[in-house]
This record gives C-alpha cells, sequence and structure tokens, in this order.
C-alpha cells in the first residue's frame, strides 16, 4: 500500500519550514531563515519571529509544494510542531495547520518538535528502537532512549545553558556574528584550544546532567582579562578562546554521553547504537569525539545529514507519519505549548511554572 503523503511545519523558532514526505522519501524540505532579521539584536527576537513566520508560512507551503510536484489535494495528513518553542511562531505554525485542515478536511497531527530531532535518525538511517539519542540544540540538550514514537527515558540533560545557546553567547560576547555555533567553529580552527584552560562543568559528579552557564562566566573573565591586559582582544585571541571553549563543551559531551552508553547498554539493546540530532550536532569536532566514544564502546554511531539536524519540517512531516500510523491525530482543540518534555515521567531539569515543567 502506498505510504501516506505527509505535509509538515514547524516555526517553532527563527525557521519557518515546509516539507512534503511519504514514507522515508523526503519530496521537498523548504527552510526559509530569519538571520538577517535578527542579526542586529544579537539573537533571536521572538515578537519578530513571530510575524516572520505569520508572513512567510503560505510561500514555504507554496514552494514545498511545487519542488515536490504535488497539490494541496494529494495531502493525506498535516503535521505541525505544537511545541515546545517561541510561543507566537509555535501559534502561528499550529493556525495554519488547524486552517489547512479545516479547509482540505485532512487529518491534524501535533508533533513535540524534540521528538522531530529525535526520530530524524530513523527518517535517514532506518535506527531500530531503542535507540539511544544524545539531543543537543540552541534550547536543548538531553541524553534520551527512543523506545517509541511516544515513548522516550531521559537519562539526563543540562541543568542551565543549553549549548548552542553558550555558543551563542560566546559569539556575542567575542563580537562574532550570530548564529554563534558555526561562528565560534570556523574561528576555533585557527586557535590553540590549550592556551586557555576552561573548566569541565560536573564531570567530578556522577549521573548524566550537563552544566554550561559557568563554562560561559569562564569565558567572560578570560576575555576581560585579556582586555585589561592588552587594551583589547587581537584575532588570534578571539581564535584561542573559541578553541578552548568549544573543546570544553566537546571534553564534557563525551564523557557523559560515555555515562549514558552505560546506562543505555543494561537494557541489552538488539542493535546498539547512539544518534546525536539537534543545531548543535553539526559541529564536527563534536560529532569526531562522539565517534570515538562509540567506536570505543561498541556502538554505531549515527549523525543526520547537515541540513536535517538544524530546524527543518522533514523531520517534523517524518514524526507525524509515525503518530499517523500509530492512529494518534488531533481536533482542532489542540493547543501550541511553550513548553513539551518528552518524558513525562522525569522531574522538570529547569524547573516548573504556570505552564509546566520546562525541560
Amino acid at each position: 500500500m502506498k505510504s501516506p503523503l505527509i505535509l509538515g511545519l514547524e516555526s517553532s523558532c527563527d525557521d519557518t519550514a515546509a516539507a512534503l514526505l511519504r514514507g522515508r522519501a523526503v519530496l521537498s524540505s523548504v527552510v526559509l531563515g530569519q538571520a538577517q532579521l535578527h542579526a542586529q539584536f544579537g539573537g533571536v527576537v521572538p515578537e519578530i519571529a513571530a510575524r516572520a513566520h505569520a508572513e512567510r508560512l503560505d510561500g514555504a507551503i507554496k514552494q514545498a509544494l511545487d519542488e515536490a510536484d504535488v497539490t494541496l489535494g494529494e495531502v493525506d495528513a498535516i503535521a505541525v510542531t505544537a511545541g515546545p518553542g517561541l510561543i507566537g511562531g509555535v501559534l502561528s505554525g499550529v493556525m495554519m495547520a488547524k486552517g489547512l485542515s479545516a479547509g482540505l478536511g485532512k487529518p491534524l497531527i501535533g508533533v513535540n518538535h524534540l521528538a522531530g530531532h529525535a526520530l530524524t535518525p530513523r527518517l535517514t538511517d532506518g535506527l531500530q528502537y531503542p535507540y539511544l539519542m544524545l539531543l543537543v540544540s540552541g534550547g536543548h540538550c538531553q541524553f534520551l532512549i527512543v523506545r517509541s514514537v511516544q515513548e522516550f527515558t531521559r537519562l539526563g540533560g543540562t541543568i542551565d545553558d543549553a549549548p548552542g545557546e553558550a555558543f551563542d553567547k560566546t559569539a556575542r560576547l567575542l563580537g562574532l556574528p550570530q548564529p554563534g555555533g558555526p561562528s565560534v567553529e570556523t574561528a576555533a580552527k585557527s586557535g590553540d584550544e590549550k592556551r586557555f584552560r576552561f573548566p569541565r562543568p560536573l564531570l567530578d559528579r556522577p549521573g548524566c546532567d550537563l552544566s554550561f552557564s559557568g563554562l560561559k562566566t569562564a569565558l567572560l573573565r578570560q576575555r576581560d582579562q585579556l582586555i585589561a591586559e592588552k587594551g583589547g582582544l587581537s584575532v588570534q585571541d578571539q581564535n584561542d578562546l573559541c578553541a578552548g571553549f568549544q573543546a570544553a563543551i566537546r571534553d564534557v559531551l563525551a564523557k557523559k554521553t560515555r555515562r549514558a552508553i552505560m546506562e543505555y547498554l543494561k537494557e541489552n539493546p538488539a542493535e546498539p547504537a547512539l544518534a546525536v540530532a539537534g543545531g548543535v550536532a553539526a559541529n564536527m569536532p563534536l560529532r569526531a569525539a562522539l565517534e570515538t566514544v562509540c567506536a570505543q564502546t561498541g556502538l554505531a554511531f549515527t549523525a543526520p545529514p547537515l541540513a536535517l539536524c538544524t530546524d527543518n519540517a522533514a523531520m517534523i512531516a517524518y514524526a507525524g507519519s509515525e503518530l499517523f500510523d500509530a492512529g494518534h491525530i488531533n481536533d482542532m482543540t489542540l493547543s501550541a505549548r511553550p513548553r513539551w518534555p518528552l518524558d513525562q515521567n522525569a522531574a522538570p531539569l529547569l524547573g516548573s511554572g504556570k505552564k509546566g515543567a520546562k525541560a
């Protein structure tokens, strides 16, 4: 039987995306970035992002349909990021999806953005459940055992800043362009990672939780010390600071990944594998370190293509297709959620408030 044609929509942060997917075949994937809109502010401005999503979603959908050479009438279901994320952007996508669902009479599927990242290795590599996932992005960092499309066990995660957030803040501190991850990685290539020894937070504590806020503070102090001593920063200073910072994140994630693997292997998975996804997964030194850990512990290593590491709608369409196949359909009461933990049974990493657990 022919696999259903799924239209996926993603608008949780600053990328407006639409994609068409049938089975594991990505027929089109359109991502309209907003970097230029936010560049002068040194980071994503939620109100600007929400307005841009509202203005661009229809264009992204039309472009995706044209590239896939299909019509809206051929679509079998609409999958949309319903959270977590910047609420204005998430709401823009959910309202668009509801309108399409009502107008076309097609099923509506709300997708957890984090599940989209976590399931990407099944789209790209056909990974079998259960596998270990390191989800590492601008807003999130956690180790998950992925058991099914709706079942995740969190082994640990960041108790403060996510790595991507730390990269962005580091770039701002050093006067490098946003997004910070690529800028810091590029600068680090010409730097000496041994010149500055930054802390490796929480390595002296058991478990898989992580912390990156103190690392950012250490870099700030080192930067200020250099400025006080020299009257400013040279390009080499910037490069060396980036190299030392990146090396600290790499070492922490590699060590904590090794611990997570030991916990995961206690379940005796038939095909043990580690997958890494999320925007920071595009960092090549980090990938290399994780590949080494997997080679030493006997796990297969999987990382999606770079285009599927950052936010995109193909991953939302794929997660939606698995939910659709399992019979999980939403109605018009689907709401946009700024917070939506994957592991509903785990204690909140970052506390809880009126809107629920952050992660």
